[in-house]
């Protein structure tokens, strides 16, 4: 049973404009059509910058593709200085795949970018993943597990997470179910894979969702703080799965998105936010 409705049609076209302002690569093919990566470059950007990378992954428990989801996201941190990407994958309502199929995307995109880094400009031990949901659990499945036997590391590691109502437990119903096997929902499981020297990571998670229960964010935060990692949690009282998406709650969008920049700036992945005006203006000291 699919747990997300199918976007209408008015929401794909609102989608596709939304995206007019991405210059629009292909890094891989598939059966069904190309997989394609949507950046968005910051203010003064040349080619052989340094300049931060924020990837982001949508939601959606890799049925349908909504990679529009991020799109506020990315253009908040291009703004920031960042070059950022909103990332398609294969998605079960066109592919007829999986996580484990979409993990192999983010890893073949990662690859891709490698070839052409210089192009891109950004600094390669300045790497976000940000992801909501399976896109969430899909940052954590690069992020923590050992690679397994013969099996070639990710291109990039990424610095730094962040993380909206992520999928920490796919061992249980309907979750499971959408991998090949219990093996591989294991191995591949956050809960299962928390290691020390972990990257730096920020959970954003509503209190009342009931799609991926906030019991265990507090199972994985204390387990991570046990092997000292670096982890934030910043929980929303009476929120539900999709609390933080720009188009659900203009307030809770602001906030974690703040709480994300402060997160980030501590952490040197981002400069200090620029002061702000009586009116709520950027100031421009000039």
């Amino acid at each position: 049973m699919s747990l997300l409705q199918k976007t209408p049609l008015i929401g794909q076209a609102r989608q596709r404009e939304m995206l007019k302002s991405a210059t629009t690569f292909t890094y891989a093919e598939s059966a069904e059509g190309p997989l394609q990566a949507h950046f968005f470059s910051p203010p003064g950007f040349a080619p052989g910058d340094r300049r931060p990378l924020f990837i982001f992954l949508h939601g959606g428990f890799w049925e349908t593709p909504m990679a529009t989801q991020f799109v506020p996201h990315c253009l908040h941190y291009a703004q920031r200085g960042a070059v950022t990407v909103t990332l398609e994958t294969r998605v079960s309502s066109i592919h007829r795949t999986g996580p484990v199929e979409a993990l192999e995307d983010l890893k073949r995109f990662l690859k891709w970018l490698a070839e052409y880094e210089p192009h891109f400009g950004f600094d390669p031990a300045k790497v976000v993943l940000g992801g909501a949901a399976g896109g969430a659990f899909l940052a954590l499945a690069l992020a923590l597990p050992k690679p397994a036997r013969n099996e070639e590391p990710p291109a990039y590691l990424p610095t730094a997470l962040l993380l909206f109502s992520s999928l920490l437990d796919p061992m249980v119903h309907p979750h499971l179910q959408r991998f090949p096997d219990h093996s591989t929902a294991k191995r591949l499981s956050p809960l299962k894979a928390v290691r020390r020297k972990a990257p730096a990571m920020i959970l954003f998670h509503g209190k009342k969702d009931r799609v991926t229960p906030f019991a265990a964010v507090e199972k994985f935060y204390k387990s991570m703080r046990w092997r000292r990692n670096k982890i934030e949690v910043v929980d929303f009282e009476n929120a539900e799965h999709s609390f933080f998406n720009f188009n659900v709650s203009d307030r809770h969008y602001e906030w974690s998105v703040a709480a994300a920049d402060r997160f980030l700036e501590n952490l040197g992945l981002l400069p200090p936010a620029p002061p702000l005006d009586e009116e709520g203006l950027v100031d421009d000291p000039s």
